[in-house]
């Protein structure tokens, strides 16, 4: 069975930085940027790319819509 990688594309400039997407992410992938964008607010982005799954909790919780999720099959 293959392996399922995801990825997520967080539009920085419109992010608020609520974190409601770290918390719903079940594998720890989604941190908070110590920079800030042009509204002064700090960021969600991919802290632990490596374990992303692509699920999409991130982006069906963000009250922006601002994360966009990406999943690609990988052969073992």
């Amino acid at each position: 069975m293959a392996k399922v990688r995801g990825a997520i594309v967080v539009d920085i400039e419109k992010c608020k930085g609520c974190e409601v997407c770290v918390g719903a992410c079940p594998t720890d992938v989604i941190g908070m940027s110590t920079a800030v964008n042009a509204k002064g607010y700090h960021y969600a982005y991919m802290k632990n790319p490596e374990a992303c799954t692509g699920c999409t909790n991130c982006a069906i919780v963000c009250p922006d819509g601002v994360i966009t999720v990406y999943r690609k099959k990988m052969d073992k």
